[in-house]
Protein backbone atom coordinates (compact mmCIF):
# COMPACT_ATOMS: atom_id res chain seq x y z
CA UNK A 1 0.00 0.00 0.00
CA UNK A 2 1.32 3.46 -0.75
CA UNK A 3 2.40 5.80 1.88
CA UNK A 4 -0.25 8.51 1.55
CA UNK A 5 -3.30 5.39 1.39
CA UNK A 6 -1.52 4.47 4.94
CA UNK A 7 -2.04 7.92 6.40
CA UNK A 8 -5.22 7.93 5.68
CA UNK A 9 -5.97 4.68 6.83
CA UNK A 10 -4.09 5.92 9.95
CA UNK A 11 -5.89 9.01 9.85
CA UNK A 12 -9.62 7.45 10.23
CA UNK A 13 -8.08 5.52 13.29
CA UNK A 14 -7.98 2.53 11.27
CA UNK A 15 -5.67 -0.94 12.04
CA UNK A 16 -2.16 -1.04 10.43
CA UNK A 17 -0.29 -4.20 10.49
CA UNK A 18 3.03 -4.97 11.75
CA UNK A 19 4.15 -4.54 7.91
CA UNK A 20 2.56 -1.20 7.37
CA UNK A 21 3.71 0.27 10.44
CA UNK A 22 6.75 -0.71 9.46
CA UNK A 23 6.46 0.80 5.99
CA UNK A 24 5.65 4.30 7.81
CA UNK A 25 8.59 3.83 10.86
CA UNK A 26 11.11 3.00 7.76
CA UNK A 27 10.14 5.48 5.55
CA UNK A 28 8.77 8.92 6.62
CA UNK A 29 11.18 11.82 7.48
CA UNK A 30 10.93 12.44 11.33
CA UNK A 31 8.66 15.54 10.88
CA UNK A 32 6.03 14.22 8.95
CA UNK A 33 5.87 10.93 11.04
CA UNK A 34 4.85 13.22 14.22
CA UNK A 35 2.97 15.18 12.32
CA UNK A 36 0.76 12.39 11.89
CA UNK A 37 0.73 11.14 15.47
CA UNK A 38 -0.12 14.85 16.41
CA UNK A 39 -3.11 15.11 14.43
CA UNK A 40 -4.70 11.61 15.70
CA UNK A 41 -4.00 12.89 19.46
CA UNK A 42 -5.86 15.80 18.41
CA UNK A 43 -8.97 13.36 18.07
CA UNK A 44 -8.52 11.76 21.07
CA UNK A 45 -7.82 14.81 22.76
CA UNK A 46 -8.51 18.34 20.82
CA UNK A 47 -8.05 20.23 23.98
CA UNK A 48 -4.05 21.26 24.14
CA UNK A 49 -3.47 19.96 27.25
CA UNK A 50 -1.05 17.84 28.83
CA UNK A 51 -1.43 15.98 32.02
CA UNK A 52 0.90 14.74 35.13
CA UNK A 53 0.59 13.08 38.48
CA UNK A 54 1.93 12.84 41.73
CA UNK A 55 2.67 9.51 42.40
CA UNK A 56 4.75 7.48 45.04
CA UNK A 57 7.12 4.17 43.78
CA UNK A 58 7.45 1.82 46.64
CA UNK A 59 8.84 -1.57 46.17
CA UNK A 60 7.53 -4.05 48.64
CA UNK A 61 10.55 -6.05 48.54
CA UNK A 62 13.82 -6.31 46.41
CA UNK A 63 14.11 -10.29 46.60
CA UNK A 64 12.89 -11.94 43.33
CA UNK A 65 13.74 -15.16 41.70
CA UNK A 66 12.68 -14.49 37.83
CA UNK A 67 16.42 -13.12 37.30
CA UNK A 68 16.01 -10.43 34.37
CA UNK A 69 19.29 -9.65 32.51
CA UNK A 70 18.13 -6.43 32.11
CA UNK A 71 17.47 -5.60 36.05
CA UNK A 72 20.16 -4.35 38.98
CA UNK A 73 17.11 -4.21 41.67
CA UNK A 74 16.88 -7.57 42.27
CA UNK A 75 18.60 -9.62 45.22
CA UNK A 76 18.03 -13.79 45.42
CA UNK A 77 15.18 -15.10 47.93
CA UNK A 78 18.13 -15.50 50.25
CA UNK A 79 20.43 -12.93 50.16
CA UNK A 80 21.04 -10.56 53.36
CA UNK A 81 20.06 -7.91 51.26
CA UNK A 82 16.87 -8.72 51.20
CA UNK A 83 13.80 -6.64 52.41
CA UNK A 84 10.48 -6.59 53.02
CA UNK A 85 8.81 -2.82 53.47
CA UNK A 86 7.42 -2.64 56.85
CA UNK A 87 3.94 -0.65 57.70
CA UNK A 88 5.76 2.03 59.48
CA UNK A 89 7.92 2.50 56.95
CA UNK A 90 4.72 2.56 54.27
CA UNK A 91 3.50 5.05 56.49
CA UNK A 92 6.41 7.54 56.48
CA UNK A 93 6.27 7.23 52.88
CA UNK A 94 2.90 8.09 52.37
CA UNK A 95 2.78 10.77 54.84
CA UNK A 96 5.60 12.58 52.86
CA UNK A 97 4.00 11.76 49.11
CA UNK A 98 0.65 13.49 50.48
CA UNK A 99 2.13 16.79 51.99
CA UNK A 100 3.43 16.86 48.49
CA UNK A 101 -0.07 16.23 46.95
CA UNK A 102 0.07 12.85 45.97
CA UNK A 103 -2.50 10.45 47.18
CA UNK A 104 -1.10 7.06 44.94
CA UNK A 105 1.22 4.73 45.26
CA UNK A 106 2.49 2.73 42.73
CA UNK A 107 3.38 -0.53 44.60
CA UNK A 108 6.45 -2.88 42.71
CA UNK A 109 8.01 -5.76 43.83
CA UNK A 110 9.92 -8.93 42.91
CA UNK A 111 8.79 -12.75 42.20
CA UNK A 112 9.15 -13.42 46.38
CA UNK A 113 9.11 -17.03 46.70
CA UNK A 114 7.68 -17.11 50.52
CA UNK A 115 4.86 -13.87 49.75
CA UNK A 116 1.57 -15.82 48.91
CA UNK A 117 -2.32 -14.10 48.22
CA UNK A 118 -2.59 -13.37 51.87
CA UNK A 119 0.47 -11.53 52.64
CA UNK A 120 -0.61 -9.08 49.62
CA UNK A 121 -4.69 -8.68 50.88
CA UNK A 122 -3.58 -8.00 54.19
CA UNK A 123 -1.03 -5.22 53.01
CA UNK A 124 -3.95 -4.03 50.89
CA UNK A 125 -5.76 -3.82 53.60
CA UNK A 126 -3.42 -2.53 56.28
CA UNK A 127 -2.63 0.63 54.00
CA UNK A 128 -6.14 1.36 53.12
CA UNK A 129 -6.38 1.45 57.20
CA UNK A 130 -3.42 4.03 57.46
CA UNK A 131 -4.82 6.29 54.75
CA UNK A 132 -8.67 4.97 53.59
CA UNK A 133 -8.82 7.32 50.59
CA UNK A 134 -5.10 6.17 49.01
CA UNK A 135 -5.24 5.15 45.82
CA UNK A 136 -3.19 1.62 44.95
CA UNK A 137 -1.95 0.84 41.64
CA UNK A 138 0.11 -2.22 42.54
CA UNK A 139 1.81 -5.05 41.06
CA UNK A 140 1.57 -6.45 37.35
CA UNK A 141 1.04 -9.66 35.19
CA UNK A 142 4.18 -11.19 36.37
CA UNK A 143 3.18 -10.87 40.05
CA UNK A 144 -0.07 -12.04 39.35
CA UNK A 145 0.91 -15.08 37.39
CA UNK A 146 3.21 -15.86 40.35
CA UNK A 147 0.82 -16.01 42.98
CA UNK A 148 -2.24 -17.72 41.10
CA UNK A 149 0.87 -20.46 40.43
CA UNK A 150 2.35 -19.95 44.27
CA UNK A 151 -2.01 -20.53 45.37
CA UNK A 152 -2.98 -22.84 42.30
CA UNK A 153 -5.90 -20.50 41.17
CA UNK A 154 -6.92 -18.74 38.82
CA UNK A 155 -5.82 -15.18 37.46
CA UNK A 156 -9.11 -14.05 38.05
CA UNK A 157 -9.50 -15.60 41.31
CA UNK A 158 -6.27 -13.26 42.51
CA UNK A 159 -7.50 -10.40 40.68
CA UNK A 160 -10.60 -10.52 42.58
CA UNK A 161 -9.22 -11.17 46.13
CA UNK A 162 -6.77 -8.02 45.32
CA UNK A 163 -9.83 -6.18 44.52
CA UNK A 164 -12.40 -6.86 47.41
CA UNK A 165 -8.84 -6.13 49.74
CA UNK A 166 -7.87 -2.55 48.18
CA UNK A 167 -6.28 -2.85 44.44
CA UNK A 168 -7.16 0.22 42.15
CA UNK A 169 -5.79 -0.37 39.42
CA UNK A 170 -3.26 -2.53 37.51
CA UNK A 171 -0.24 -1.50 35.84
CA UNK A 172 1.62 -2.60 32.96
CA UNK A 173 4.53 -4.06 34.15
CA UNK A 174 6.77 -6.41 32.94
CA UNK A 175 5.46 -6.66 29.68
CA UNK A 176 9.45 -5.83 28.37
CA UNK A 177 8.58 -7.48 24.75
CA UNK A 178 5.99 -9.00 23.81
CA UNK A 179 7.72 -11.83 22.33
CA UNK A 180 8.07 -15.48 23.60
CA UNK A 181 11.95 -15.46 22.21
CA UNK A 182 13.03 -12.34 23.85
CA UNK A 183 11.16 -13.31 27.00
CA UNK A 184 13.16 -16.77 26.83
CA UNK A 185 16.65 -14.96 26.76
CA UNK A 186 15.82 -12.08 28.81
CA UNK A 187 13.92 -13.11 32.03
CA UNK A 188 13.09 -16.89 31.55
CA UNK A 189 11.21 -17.58 34.78
CA UNK A 190 8.99 -14.82 34.03
CA UNK A 191 5.18 -15.02 33.02
CA UNK A 192 4.85 -15.67 28.99
CA UNK A 193 3.25 -13.53 26.32
CA UNK A 194 0.17 -15.13 26.31
CA UNK A 195 0.01 -14.98 30.33
CA UNK A 196 0.73 -12.01 30.40
CA UNK A 197 -2.20 -10.45 27.76
CA UNK A 198 -4.32 -13.33 29.56
CA UNK A 199 -3.98 -11.43 33.18
CA UNK A 200 -5.30 -8.23 31.57
CA UNK A 201 -7.77 -9.58 29.95
CA UNK A 202 -9.29 -11.05 33.58
CA UNK A 203 -8.31 -7.38 35.04
CA UNK A 204 -10.52 -5.71 32.11
CA UNK A 205 -13.62 -8.17 33.09
CA UNK A 206 -13.48 -7.27 36.66
CA UNK A 207 -13.34 -3.49 35.35
CA UNK A 208 -9.81 -3.05 36.52
CA UNK A 209 -8.15 0.18 35.25
CA UNK A 210 -5.03 -1.20 33.69
CA UNK A 211 -1.72 0.18 31.74
CA UNK A 212 0.79 -1.63 29.11
CA UNK A 213 4.30 -0.58 28.56
CA UNK A 214 6.86 -1.48 26.12
CA UNK A 215 10.75 -1.35 27.34
CA UNK A 216 12.72 -1.84 24.04
CA UNK A 217 16.11 -1.29 22.77
CA UNK A 218 17.65 -4.59 23.58
CA UNK A 219 17.50 -7.61 21.71
CA UNK A 220 14.33 -6.77 19.48
CA UNK A 221 13.48 -6.75 16.09
CA UNK A 222 11.49 -4.02 15.00
CA UNK A 223 8.70 -6.72 13.87
CA UNK A 224 8.76 -7.51 17.79
CA UNK A 225 8.06 -4.14 18.91
CA UNK A 226 5.36 -3.40 16.14
CA UNK A 227 3.64 -7.19 17.47
CA UNK A 228 3.69 -5.90 20.59
CA UNK A 229 1.74 -2.93 19.66
CA UNK A 230 -0.76 -5.24 17.89
CA UNK A 231 -0.79 -7.73 20.96
CA UNK A 232 -2.20 -4.76 23.21
CA UNK A 233 -4.55 -3.12 20.62
CA UNK A 234 -6.39 -6.60 20.24
CA UNK A 235 -6.22 -7.74 23.93
CA UNK A 236 -7.88 -3.91 24.17
CA UNK A 237 -10.37 -5.27 21.76
CA UNK A 238 -11.46 -7.57 23.88
CA UNK A 239 -12.18 -5.84 27.07
CA UNK A 240 -16.16 -5.64 27.85
CA UNK A 241 -17.80 -1.92 26.66
CA UNK A 242 -17.95 -0.03 29.69
CA UNK A 243 -14.34 -1.30 30.98
CA UNK A 244 -11.84 1.15 30.24
CA UNK A 245 -8.98 -1.13 29.67
CA UNK A 246 -5.43 0.03 28.99
CA UNK A 247 -6.20 3.43 29.85
CA UNK A 248 -2.68 4.23 28.90
CA UNK A 249 0.82 3.15 26.94
CA UNK A 250 3.98 3.99 27.83
CA UNK A 251 7.44 2.82 25.93
CA UNK A 252 10.83 3.65 26.82
CA UNK A 253 14.38 2.77 25.91
CA UNK A 254 16.22 0.50 27.72
CA UNK A 255 18.37 0.99 30.98
CA UNK A 256 21.57 -0.96 30.14
CA UNK A 257 24.23 0.46 33.30
CA UNK A 258 25.74 -2.20 34.92
CA UNK A 259 23.16 -4.82 34.06
CA UNK A 260 24.10 -8.33 32.92
CA UNK A 261 22.60 -7.51 29.21
CA UNK A 262 25.60 -4.86 29.03
CA UNK A 263 28.36 -6.65 31.18
CA UNK A 264 28.21 -10.26 30.00
CA UNK A 265 26.57 -9.37 26.36
CA UNK A 266 27.59 -6.66 25.68
CA UNK A 267 23.67 -5.35 25.09
CA UNK A 268 23.59 -1.18 24.88
CA UNK A 269 20.96 1.00 25.24
CA UNK A 270 21.41 2.60 21.22
CA UNK A 271 17.79 4.25 21.33
CA UNK A 272 19.03 7.77 19.69
CA UNK A 273 16.13 10.49 20.67
CA UNK A 274 15.22 10.55 16.99
CA UNK A 275 14.18 6.83 17.25
CA UNK A 276 12.60 7.25 21.06
CA UNK A 277 10.20 10.28 18.90
CA UNK A 278 9.50 7.61 16.38
CA UNK A 279 8.10 5.17 18.61
CA UNK A 280 5.88 7.54 20.43
CA UNK A 281 4.26 8.45 17.43
CA UNK A 282 4.18 4.92 15.68
CA UNK A 283 2.15 4.10 19.31
CA UNK A 284 0.22 6.69 18.69
CA UNK A 285 -0.71 5.23 14.89
CA UNK A 286 -0.76 1.46 15.78
CA UNK A 287 -3.18 2.12 18.91
CA UNK A 288 -6.26 3.97 17.65
CA UNK A 289 -7.97 2.64 21.19
CA UNK A 290 -6.21 3.46 23.60
CA UNK A 291 -6.43 7.17 24.59
CA UNK A 292 -3.47 8.35 26.04
CA UNK A 293 0.34 7.70 25.16
CA UNK A 294 2.90 8.93 27.76
CA UNK A 295 6.71 10.18 27.32
CA UNK A 296 8.89 8.53 29.71
CA UNK A 297 10.70 11.72 30.99
CA UNK A 298 12.47 9.40 32.85
CA UNK A 299 14.74 7.57 31.08
CA UNK A 300 14.74 10.10 27.64
CA UNK A 301 15.42 13.66 29.18
CA UNK A 302 12.87 16.82 29.28
CA UNK A 303 14.08 17.99 25.78
CA UNK A 304 13.19 14.27 24.27
CA UNK A 305 9.72 14.12 25.91
CA UNK A 306 8.68 17.76 24.83
CA UNK A 307 9.09 16.96 21.15
CA UNK A 308 7.10 13.80 22.11
CA UNK A 309 4.11 15.68 22.89
CA UNK A 310 4.39 16.86 19.29
CA UNK A 311 4.55 13.35 18.09
CA UNK A 312 1.37 11.65 19.84
CA UNK A 313 2.14 11.89 23.56
CA UNK A 314 -0.57 13.75 25.76
CA UNK A 315 0.81 12.59 29.53
CA UNK A 316 4.04 13.20 31.11
CA UNK A 317 3.55 10.80 33.81
CA UNK A 318 5.14 11.46 37.24
CA UNK A 319 7.19 13.58 39.37
CA UNK A 320 8.67 10.22 40.88
CA UNK A 321 9.18 11.29 44.02
CA UNK A 322 10.77 7.51 44.47
CA UNK A 323 11.97 5.34 42.16
CA UNK A 324 14.62 2.50 42.35
CA UNK A 325 14.63 0.08 39.42
CA UNK A 326 15.15 2.17 36.03
CA UNK A 327 17.25 4.87 37.69
CA UNK A 328 19.89 1.98 38.85
CA UNK A 329 20.52 1.06 35.68
CA UNK A 330 21.32 4.53 34.76
CA UNK A 331 17.93 6.97 34.47
CA UNK A 332 19.11 9.99 35.86
CA UNK A 333 16.47 13.07 35.23
CA UNK A 334 14.42 14.35 37.95
CA UNK A 335 11.26 16.72 38.16
CA UNK A 336 9.40 17.96 41.03
CA UNK A 337 6.30 19.38 40.50
CA UNK A 338 6.92 22.97 39.36
CA UNK A 339 9.63 22.13 36.66
CA UNK A 340 7.24 19.03 35.46
CA UNK A 341 4.28 21.55 35.13
CA UNK A 342 7.40 24.22 33.23
CA UNK A 343 8.05 21.51 31.25
CA UNK A 344 4.89 20.97 29.67
CA UNK A 345 4.16 24.76 29.74
CA UNK A 346 7.38 25.35 28.07
CA UNK A 347 6.15 22.73 25.45
CA UNK A 348 3.34 24.67 24.38
CA UNK A 349 0.62 22.79 26.00
CA UNK A 350 -1.40 23.45 29.73
CA UNK A 351 -0.03 20.87 32.28
CA UNK A 352 -3.51 19.44 34.30
CA UNK A 353 -2.64 16.86 36.64
CA UNK A 354 -4.68 14.04 36.93
CA UNK A 355 -5.55 10.51 38.56
CA UNK A 356 -4.79 7.08 37.57
CA UNK A 357 -7.94 7.03 35.86
CA UNK A 358 -7.08 10.04 33.95
CA UNK A 359 -9.53 12.14 35.99
CA UNK A 360 -8.23 16.46 35.70
CA UNK A 361 -7.77 17.27 39.18
CA UNK A 362 -8.11 20.63 40.54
Amino acid sequence: MSTDLLIKKALRLEFLSVAQGKQLFQQMPLADLMAIGNEIRKIHHPENIVTWIIDRNVNITNACISGCKFCNFYVPAGNRKVYITTPEEYAQKIEEMQCLGGNQLLLQGGLHPHLGLKYYCDLFRKLKEISPGLKLHALGPPEIVHIAKMEAISFNEVLGKLREAGLDSLPGAGAEILSDRVRKILSPVKCTVKEWLDVMLEAHKLNLTTSATMMFGHIETLEERLNHLVLIRKTQMKKPVRAKGFISFIPWPFQDEGTVLQKKFGVINKVTPEEYIRMIAISRIMLPNINNIQASWLTVGKETAQLCLHAGANDFGSIMIEENVVSVAGARYKFDAEGIQQAISEAGFTPRRRNQEFELQH
